[in-house]
């Protein structure tokens, strides 16, 4: 497979060690967490700890701190993932129209019976109608759409 460019500015990824792991773990936790309660629960200084976030935030591995939110309460009741067949080797101009549609929130380049699995938060079942029959259609690198209704869903919060 062909290097991502957006991955070129990135430094070869280093070695993690189980303090780093720790971190992850915590900072999917709680994204808010201060370096001294970071530094506390790990065992090692702030200044260390200080580092290495800032390390994990260079190199990549972190990509960035955000809210987990409920897409229901915030009103977007209605999710889905959609499975796309696109035309091959189309794979980055797909993504970059992807990026834009309202409501995506996860896009991947997958192997199987489907080349992309896209998931989707919008309003209602007639925004999803406009996202999958309008946006995804009018796009001509895809060839085929399947979309499977998410019911319900919960993230799943990393052991501890």
């Amino acid at each position: 497979m062909a290097e991502d460019p957006d991955d070129a500015a990135l430094p070869p990824p280093r070695p993690l060690d189980a303090v780093d792991h720790d971190i992850l773990r915590m900072l999917q936790t709680d994204g808010r967490a201060s370096i001294r309660s970071v530094a506390e629960r790990v065992h090692v200084s702030r200044a260390n700890a200080y580092a290495r976030i800032n390390r994990l935030v260079e190199d990549g591995v972190i990509r960035g701190f955000g809210a987990r939110v409920d897409h229901e309460r915030a009103g977007q009741g209605t999710s889905a993932y959609i499975t796309l067949k696109i035309v091959q080797n189309s794979w980055r101009t797909v993504r970059e129209q992807l990026r834009r549609l309202p409501g995506a929130s996860h896009i991947a380049l997958v192997g199987g019976d489907f080349d992309v699995l896209l998931l989707v938060h919008t309003p209602d079942n007639r925004a999803l109608r406009e996202v999958v029959l309008t946006r995804l259609q009018a796009i001509p690198e895809v060839l085929g759409t399947r979309t499977l209704l998410v019911f319900e869903e919960e993230d799943v919060d990393p052991q501890m």
